[in-house]
């Protein structure tokens, strides 16, 4: 088991171009299922993907849902479950995958939390001269925002990928895939003055190639991490609501925003980079949940549902 585990990985990394982060979730969700399996089998019988039934596989994540581990978590294990016996039977060591019949877990539809038009423009505002890294800070709100990139694309943005002539900027996805986003004029300004600006300080050897290239960097000259990204919008975030947001809310604003304003959920699958197209369709929903809420705030005739005795009620009747 320990072999074909380990051929999968490799798979997944060298032809797949999997990144490191899911490579990592795969590889402990893989000695999770294999630590249970062993132990439910035999301890002294040495476990082979043969010997991995369905009901194992089953049993294997109503423990785990017994431990009160989230849906999402469930469903990925069980995706990477199915991976890996589809690799195997692929590769001819079983000839029918296990995972296969096993249903996923019913997961909770929630619908990402978007910014309004307006509190999203007051983000951008936020960095000013008083804070250190203003300029800086207000290129990366401004960049997320106008492009709906992942912050880990962000982070890997170096300063050959902006074309201010075209207003463009190549991004590396998942997978290393690569596509090019419109850049907003107000985003192009925001960088061309925090690059005009930023101070020029030397990476360390061991980092200078990939630190020097790069847009986005910190006191020390090396590239921004994601977490300090995410802290950056956290901060400014704080300011504008009392509470805070995460990079991906730009991303999912972004999306939202252009739906409401007409784009083409096409465009908008591509800009994002979603394989799928139901993955972008959630933003339908969103806009949709969005414009029924609106009127019934504000139509004169609107009518609502009170939660505690089912009655309806008109708002605003004369």
């Amino acid at each position: 088991m320990d072999r074909a585990i380990r051929a999968f990985l490799d798979v997944l990394v060298i032809h797949q171009g999997a990144s490191p982060q899911t490579t990592r979730a795969y590889a402990s969700d893989l000695a999770q299922f294999r630590a249970f399996a062993q132990d439910v089998l035999s301890r002294h019988e040495p476990l082979t993907p043969g010997s991995v039934q369905s009901a194992l596989i089953r049993d294997f994540l109503a423990a785990r849902d017994r431990k009160g581990e989230k849906k999402s978590s469930l469903a990925r294990k069980l995706a990477c479950l199915r991976s890996f016996f589809r690799y195997l039977v692929r590769v001819g060591e079983l000839e029918v995958n296990p995972a296969e019949g096993v249903r996923a877990p019913k997961l909770p539809k929630h619908l990402p939390r978007v910014l309004t038009k307006d509190d999203a423009g007051a983000l951008m505002e936020f960095p000013g001269p008083p804070q250190r890294d203003f300029l800086r800070d207000r290129a990366i709100l401004e960049t997320l925002y106008s492009t709906g990139a992942r912050v880990s694309e962000l982070v890997g943005m170096n300063r050959d990928d902006i074309s201010r002539s075209e207003g463009l900027v190549r991004v590396r996805g998942k997978g290393g895939k690569e596509r090019i986003i419109p850049l907003s004029s107000v985003a192009l300004e925001a960088l061309a003055t925090y690059q005009s600006q930023a101070p020029n300080v030397t990476a360390p050897p061991s980092r200078r190639s990939s630190a020097t290239a790069a847009i986005f960097r910190n006191s020390r000259g090396g590239r921004l991490t994601t977490r300090t990204i995410a802290r950056i919008v956290a901060k400014y975030s704080r300011l504008l609501t009392g509470g805070m947001i995460h990079p991906h809310t730009l991303r999912h604003s972004f999306a939202t925003h252009l739906l409401d304003e007409g784009a083409d959920l096409r465009a908008i699958q591509e800009m994002l980079g979603h394989v799928s197209l139901s993955t972008t369709q959630k933003y339908t929903h969103l806009a949709t949940d969005q414009l029924l809420s609106l009127y019934d705030r504000t139509h004169p005739r609107a009518v609502s549902v009170t939660p505690t005795n089912e009655t309806v009620k008109q708002k605003g009747s004369r």
